[in-house]
Formats: structure tokens, C-alpha cells, sequence
């Protein structure tokens, strides 16, 4: 169970953390497609940088690759499928905040708003009122009237295309599960992949 006002005021106090920094310094990292469609209106809005899809390691800490980039604060939308960004965060000494669902855990995540992390809906509602908090926070805006954009636009990815968010080279396109991702990885040394070879048909006796 999830206590709405609990995750309301984590809400709250996420924005005024993210407030603090300046929007380049913000990387939101969104590999599943309902939290990349809202992460990506919330960029557009408070202009963090976004980084959808599977995190290239070596993105945050190798500083020979062309994408590399230096967040002073990462936010993970699923702790389990961006783990791989909470790793070279701890490594670099990077600041985590998490959306966090029941099935995720909290380790290394130094601010958690507990929420339901994979429905369209709820992640529309959260990233909703982090942008608005986070505007209120800078002193943007003031009040919550002054906040324009309809909770419907961080629903749908037709209206925020993924070029208009600032965004980090290095996303991926990211398996829906980690299972996934271990199909596409790099067989073993010694295995191959090539197609499997044609089954050897038996030689046949010469007529008499």
C-alpha cells in the first residue's frame, strides 16, 4: 500500500531538490516508453536533459566516450531497469532520486517517492505535479493556477516530441525487461552466432 501523502510531500521536496540545480546539471533517465512520454513533457517544461532508453555504461564516468556527460543529479524512473545508471551514479558520487514501486528497491536511491512507476496514468499525475512544483520552487510561477500545461499532454507522446527535450547521446532503445536485455547481450566467448548448420542428411546406399 502507498500512502498518497506521503508520496505528495516526497513530491514536494524532490522538486525543491531539483530546483536547486541548474536544468543542465538534471539528467532524467526514462528507459520504458510511459515514463519516457511524461519525463519528456516534464524536460520540455523545466529544461533537464533526458535520456530515454538503456544507459551506455560508461556514459556518467568514461570520459574518453563522445557522449560522456557530468550530471550533478540523476533521476531514475524505474530503479530496476536503470540500474545500470544508479551504478555510475554511486561510482561518480552522483545524487539518485527514484520513482519507486512496491517490487523496487530503495538501495542506493537517496530521495524515493514511493508510487506506481509503470501506469501511463500515474506517471502522467507524478511528472505532472513535479514540473509544477519544480516551477513554484524556482519562482517561475507562483501559484498552482499559473501552471498551463493539461495533466492530458504528459499522457501522450505526440504532443512533446522526443527532439524538443534537451537530450544526453548515449539512450538506447531499452528492452521492456531485464530478461530481454540478456537476449540481445553478446553471447559467450566461445559461442557463436551464427545460424545453426543444416542437419546432415544420412548417405545413402548406391543401388545394386
Amino acid at each position: 500500500m502507498l500512502d498518497l501523502k506521503n508520496v505528495d510531500d516526497r513530491i514536494r521536496v524532490a522538486s525543491k531538490i531539483i530546483a536547486r540545480y541548474d536544468p543542465g546539471e538534471v539528467v532524467v533517465v526514462a528507459s520504458r516508453t510511459y515514463a519516457g512520454n511524461a519525463a519528456a513533457v516534464f524536460a520540455k517544461l523545466t529544461g533537464v536533459k533526458l535520456m530515454r532508453g538503456r544507459v551506455i555504461p560508461g556514459v556518467f564516468t568514461n570520459p574518453v566516450r563522445h557522449d560522456f556527460c557530468e550530471p550533478k543529479l540523476i533521476f531514475v524512473c524505474d530503479p530496476k531497469s536503470e540500474r545500470q545508471a544508479i551504478k555510475e551514479a554511486i561510482r561518480a558520487g552522483i545524487p539518485v532520486i527514484g520513482l519507486c514501486d512496491t517490487d523496487n528497491s530503495a538501495k542506493f536511491i537517496d530521495w524515493v517517492i514511493p508510487c506506481n512507476n509503470k501506469g501511463k496514468k500515474s506517471l502522467a499525475v507524478i511528472f505532472y505535479l513535479l514540473a509544477r512544483e519544480t516551477l513554484k520552487a524556482r519562482g517561475t510561477i507562483t501559484a498552482d493556477d499559473q501552471f498551463k500545461t493539461p495533466i492530458e499532454e504528459f499522457e501522450e507522446s505526440e504532443l512533446f516530441g522526443e527532439e524538443e527535450a534537451p537530450a544526453v547521446a548515449g539512450g538506447a532503445a531499452e528492452p521492456e525487461s531485464v530478461e530481454e536485455a540478456k537476449q540481445e547481450a553478446v553471447p559467450p566467448a566461445g559461442e557463436e552466432e551464427s545460424a545453426p548448420k543444416a542437419k546432415r542428411e544420412p548417405k545413402k546406399k548406391p543401388a545394386e
